[in-house]
């Protein structure tokens, strides 16, 4: 009995260890973007829980043949830079976990959050 109950837990555990090292490597929360289309239409795209620790080319803005997006907002619980270029490439500024909608000014083609490690 006392076998089967170590057993039990120590699987519970390992899968509560497991899972907890999967979410981890992703920012909670949104970042939102803004771009003009091929019509001429702005349009808004959010990243829901993005991957940290790797580069992300931005839908329709990544292609230096497209305009940048624009107006970024890091509303995830992780630190991110955003690039001018695409690929994490060019000029570089950092938003805040949470922080306040930048000015439709920043332009913005890639980006890379943190890495868990990485957070202060």
């Amino acid at each position: 009995m006392k076998l089967r109950t170590t057993l039990v837990s120590g699987l519970g555990s390992l899968a509560l260890v497991l899972s907890l090292a999967g979410s981890a490597q992703a920012a909670q929360g949104d970042f939102h973007y803004k771009y003009v289309d091929g019509f001429g239409q702005e349009q808004q795209v959010a990243l829901h829980d993005p991957l940290s620790g790797h580069c992300i080319n931005l839908h329709a803005v990544s292609d230096d043949e497209a305009l940048p997006g624009y107006g970024p907002h890091n509303d995830t619980d992780t630190a991110v830079t955003v690039y001018l270029g695409g690929n994490c490439q060019g000029s570089e500024w950092r938003l805040k976990a949470h922080g306040k909608p930048a000015k439709d000014t920043l332009e913005v083609r890639s980006v890379r959050f943190d890495a868990p490690s990485d957070e202060s």
